[in-house]
């Protein structure tokens, strides 16, 4: 194999490097030969050469395009497209700091709800409490007193020494009050959580407020019942039998029939001629309307009634087209018949279930609810129906026959829709409100005013808002009528019926402005004062307190009558 042709220059340069650096000079390491082929050197250059012939030789690219300006039309439609594309990514990014922002939001909402409804339980049951135990240490009192502890014993008054009875000294007595002839009777119907004559001792509901008159009788109802039973209780309250609370009805809502027994009822002449005033306060007044729709519909067997056998009708802070509060605790705005898994109306639930299922006798007798008719007591149910009452699979509760219910705007509208405003009756409603406006903001008018139960409640509604995924309640509706409250029920509701449709009307700022009154107009009037101000304490209404239930026992007697004015027994010597 011969050895390849050695480059020019190549053993020169090496030399001469060897000998400029002083030392020997280093062989070049031996080549190894190829197949065949000149040197990868030429091999090189010649691929070099190639490529660049190969350039030479080709055609030259095509020019790059120009876009040309587009119309002025498809400019801005182009922009257009581009800014929407830039929109979408916004929007992207908005929306998922809106949904952690939502996230964060009814976290916030959910922990205020918890401790909102801490406080309410808190001050309702405290407030329970306290109307409970001052029953109990009333009751205590008069019998420490009846057994001649000296201590306790009322000194005598001079109308004692002079013979005349002291009836909160006397005490209540177990045989019905039974009224005959004229006067008519004034009739005190409670509301929601109320009791009548004999029920907490000797706590009256209405403050003691039945003891201006000598023909006042203070029925005790359901306190929790629907409308319906409680207008069918009243009736058979005053006229006597066995409650009938209607088949139909009955089977509906599933319980029993008939109910209590009055064997003597409190005012057994009730017809045309010798017809009744009626007092209602917060639910009590749609009791009494209701009950008044039913007279004229002659709805009770084997009595002839009729609509003239009401008088008049006052209300005082009546609930006569429902109330926000009712969403606040616990009702559902979008069919206001169902209930929030988590509110304040769930404890309630829970609290009148295990009451009525224990079936205390003394501690029924002393309150009751007014559920006897379910038939929730363990002696009937036993243990397994305990546990569906509170699964909500049976009971008022589950079919809706309660107060509630009927007391939301869309209850009162379809209980409105049936009942009527009749020629022959006289109306007078007192609507009571603690707000005011401020800076055009709805506000609690007083702090000091208002009762601690009820202050919550009152700014609560205040606020109200419908919710904007329920439909409105009626047609018309509007957040701002609704501002106005006294903690329980607000202003617009108290004043005359209004939904569906408004009854005849008239505001009056005094008393003596409606003078002669006419029969089939509801006169009312607002007064400052929070939903309970009338009732349970005489204390804190102070001089209104009598000024108020004097006006309206006055106007029973002398202005409300159909052909002339009534005697009243302690006018007949005059």
């Amino acid at each position: 194999m011969t050895r390849p042709p050695k480059l020019a220059g190549e053993g020169e340069d090496r030399t001469t490097h060897a000998a400029s650096t002083g030392g020997a000079r280093r062989p070049p390491p031996p080549r190894r030969p190829t197949a065949s082929g000149p040197p990868a050197t030429e091999a090189r250059q010649g691929r070099r050469g190639e490529i660049k012939r190969s350039v030479a030789t080709s055609p030259p690219p095509p020019p790059v395009p120009v876009p040309l300006p587009l119309p002025a039309g498809r400019q801005a439609e182009e922009q257009g497209r581009r800014g929407a594309k830039r929109g979408r990514h916004h929007h992207r990014a908005r929306a998922g700091d809106w949904v952690r922002g939502e996230g964060r939001r009814g976290m916030a909402r959910f922990i205020l709800g918890l401790v909102e409804l801490g406080v309410s339980a808190a001050v309702h049951l405290l407030f329970g409490f306290y109307v409970f135990s001052s029953a109990v240490a009333a009751d205590i009192s008069q019998a420490a007193a009846a057994s001649g502890f000296p201590l306790l014993r009322r000194p005598a008054t001079p109308a004692v020494e002079a013979g005349l009875v002291d009836v909160a000294a006397a005490g209540e007595d177990d045989a019905p009050v039974v009224l005959d002839g004229s006067p008519p009777p004034i009739v005190l119907v409670h509301g929601i959580f109320g009791f009548g004559k004999g029920r907490l001792g000797g706590l009256s509901y209405f403050a003691g407020a039945e003891k201006k008159d000598d023909r006042v009788l203070v029925p005790d109802l359901g306190s929790l019942t629907s409308i319906h039973d409680r207008a069918r209780e009243l009736f058979y309250y005053l006229k006597g039998g066995q409650v009938d609370y209607g088949p139909e009805h009955s089977q509906v809502y599933g319980h029993a029939r008939f109910g209590r027994i009055y064997d003597t009822g409190h005012y057994p002449v009730w017809d045309e001629q010798n017809p009744v005033h009626f007092v209602g306060h917060s639910a009590g007044a749609q009791v009494v309307r209701l009950l008044h729709q039913m007279l004229a519909d002659k709805a009770f067997p084997g009595h002839d009634t009729s609509e003239d056998w009401v008088l008049s009708l006052t209300s005082l802070s009546g609930a006569l087209n429902g109330t926000t509060r009712t969403y606040f605790d616990g009702m559902l705005a979008e069919d206001g018949r169902s209930m929030r898994s988590i509110c304040l109306l769930q404890l309630c639930r829970l609290g009148v279930i295990v009451y009525d299922w224990l079936d205390i006798p003394w501690l029924k007798n002393y309150y009751n609810f007014g559920f006897d008719h379910f038939e929730m007591s363990w002696r009937k149910v036993g243990l397994s129906g305990l546990v569906d009452l509170l699964l909500g699979n049976t009971g008022p509760f589950s079919s809706g026959d309660w107060i509630l219910p009927d007391l939301t705007i869309q209850g009162s509208l379809r209980l409105n829709s049936t009942l009527k405003t009749f020629p022959n009756t006289f109306y007078f409603s007192y609507a009571t409100k603690r707000t005011r406006k401020l800076f055009g903001i709805t506000v609690p008018s007083s702090v000091l005013g208002v009762h601690p139960m009820l202050f919550l409640r009152v700014l609560q509604m205040c606020m109200w808002r419908h919710p904007q995924s329920a439909p409105l309640p009626y047609k018309g509706y509007r957040d701002e009528d609704w501002e106005d409250n006294d903690g329980a029920l607000n202003t617009i509701s108290m004043t005359h019926p209004r939904i569906p449709v408004e009854h005849p009307n008239r505001f009056v700022v005094d008393d003596s402005d409606c003078h002669p009154l006419q029969p089939g107009i509801w006169y009312y009037k607002i007064i400052e004062g929070d939903h309970i101000l009338f009732i349970v304490n005489r204390e804190r209404a102070g001089v209104q307190f009598d000024l108020l239930y004097d006006s309206i026992f006055q106007r029973c007697r002398k202005h409300a009558f159909r052909k002339s004015p009534p005697t009243v027994p302690n006018e007949t010597s005059q």
